[in-house]
């Protein structure tokens, strides 16, 4: 039999030298909890730098929200007043040249402002801040034509456009002129220069990868840091900002990526109170986290390199421990080996091979001793013993492989029906089976014969050759009880119930016969099993 290594010496082993096992066990769980806290300490680290970050993204987009709601506002307040003064006053005579310089006096006070201008109601212009007089007509803009159908009169922050006075991106702030009696009399504009709000972002300290963004809340792009000309006015309702003023309103803050340049950014965003558009505000998380990652690398390595040693100095510790106990281990290993050997001799000895139950010499020297112990209590032993009905029939029709697998399943059952540790099960020879049941009583041992005989039937072996079509058992139960200082050949028992047993058979089988059937107390004869 070739030696094989037995799992229990190892551990008997580690048993017998404490110090390896404590070693290890102290060694490991420090270096894990020193990993742990390490661990644990940059994860905190960590999500305190995006907290902070995200904070100071969100005040940002607030500042600048406040700073561009303020703009308009002014920009607005002054083009009411004109709005006011052209409904009033018209612009008849002498009052058009007054107020084109009045327009020139509010652009040069105003920084916001980079122009105004008034259109009638076809267009055309009337006044500007310019100083000059100028043919054209504007009713194709965008601004012109929501007033020309709209007539509310609230102010309008109208789609960029490039400026025809001056070929510059601006932002239209409008309003709507109206006759006394509500028609349409053309806008009033006010403009500002896309470039005013790159010059104030531009001041902002967003990291080399950060983006600062003002749009409408159409998703029509009025300004991007760095600064695109090309991007002004473009579509950018499929990028992170929209979508994510889409699905939380009017502020927010998320890591996303960038829908124009693909880099992963910490967003916040506001919608301003009063007007259609959104300021958003973006730190790259490679920046972010930078920082982080060179402090995190740092006490890594340092970490790890404190664990490489005390594994280093463990291993040789252990090591020595280990080349000390080697043969104690080994000498332990082969004497396990050996008694696994002897245990596996004796199951080959005491078991039966076809069906892994006792065999016959298990049997009846468990009989030799249940029925001394029986004797030296008074308790009642019985004993079982029972065969297959028909069972030459079926190996006729079936063939010899087919009844094994037939023996080896009513066995299963026997095995499978009996309920104590101290009751046997064993193939006592052939198709014949025994059950022994110490301390059981006549009425115990019918009720375990019953169980089994009812079990194999439940097994469903189809069995031609036997009348119910189904392979069943017959039993025999004897129950003996022993006086003081009592002999009993052990065999007189397997008799007694064998002679119950073929009593059964001429019963008409499937059926248990005990001592309490007068039938199976007669003399039984042969009968073809």
């Amino acid at each position: 039999m070739p030696e094989t290594f037995d799992p229990d010496i190892s551990r008997l082993s580690a048993k017998k030298r404490p110090a390896v096992l404590f070693a290890f066990l102290f060694l490991a769980s420090f270096c894990m909890v020193l990993a742990g806290i390490v661990g644990w300490d940059a994860w905190r680290a960590r999500q305190e730098r995006l907290a902070e970050t995200t904070t100071a993204t969100s005040n940002m987009s607030r500042a600048l929200a406040a700073q561009a709601q303020t703009a308009i506002s002014v920009v607005d307040t002054v083009l009411a007043g004109v709005v006011e003064r052209i409904e009033h006053d018209g612009l008849d005579g002498a009052r058009r040249a007054r107020m084109s310089l009045h327009l020139r006096n509010m652009v040069g006070e105003v920084n916001e402002l980079h122009g105004l201008f008034v259109y009638d109601a076809a267009g055309n212009w009337l006044v500007t801040s310019l100083g000059r007089e100028v043919d054209g007509n504007n009713a194709d803009r965008e601004y012109f034509q929501h007033h020309l159908k709209h007539d509310d009169r609230k102010v309008y922050v109208g789609q960029p456009v490039r400026s025809r006075s001056s070929g510059i991106w601006i932002l239209p702030v409008s309003r709507r002129l109206a006759h006394p009696d509500g028609s349409f009399a053309g806008v009033a504009l006010a403009t500002i220069r896309i470039d005013y709000f790159g010059k104030l972002y531009e001041s902002f300290n967003i990291g080399k990868a950060g983006t600062i963004v003002l749009m409408r809340d159409n998703g029509t792009l009025l300004y991007r840091r760095p600064y695109d000309d090309a991007l002004v006015g473009s579509d950018v309702t499929r990028g992170p900002i929209y979508q994510m003023y889409r699905r939380h309103g009017k502020a927010g803050t998320a890591m996303m990526r960038s829908y124009i340049d693909k880099v992963e950014r910490l967003f916040s965003y506001r919608h301003l109170e009063d007007y259609p558009l959104i300021v958003a505000t973006a730190q790259s998380k490679q920046e972010i986290l930078a920082d982080w990652w060179q402090s995190t690398l740092t006490r890594a390595l340092l970490t790890a390199a404190v664990i490489l040693m005390l594994c280093g100095f463990g291993s040789r510790l252990i090591r020595q421990i280990i080349i000390r106990d080697r043969l104690q281990v080994e000498l332990t290993n082969a004497r396990s080996a050996l008694q696994q050997h002897n245990r596996e001799l004796t199951v080959l000895a005491d078991n039966d091979g076809l069906t892994g139950i006792a065999n016959r010499r298990c049997f009846e020297q468990a009989l030799q001793v249940e029925r001394g112990r029986a004797a030296r209590s008074g308790t009642p032993l019985s004993l079982v013993m029972l065969d297959v009905d028909f069972f030459k029939k079926y190996n006729d029709a079936y063939g010899h492989v087919a009844g094994d697998e037939c023996l080896r399943q009513v066995a299963a059952a026997i095995r499978d029906s009996l309920g104590r540790p101290t009751d046997l099960a064993a193939r006592y020879g052939g198709e014949e089976f025994g059950v022994l049941l110490p301390n059981t009583s006549a009425h115990g041992a019918r009720q375990v014969a019953e169980r089994i005989r009812s079990a194999v039937l439940a097994a469903g072996i189809a069995h031609a050759g036997n009348p119910p079509g189904l392979v069943t058992i017959s039993a025999g139960v004897h129950t003996a009880r022993f006086g003081p200082g009592q002999e009993t050949d052990p065999t007189v028992l397997v008799g007694h119930a064998d002679a119950l047993l073929y009593q059964a058979k001429r019963n008409g089988r499937n059926q248990v016969c005990t001592d309490e059937d007068d039938a199976a107390r007669r003399v039984p004869t042969a009968i073809n099993s």
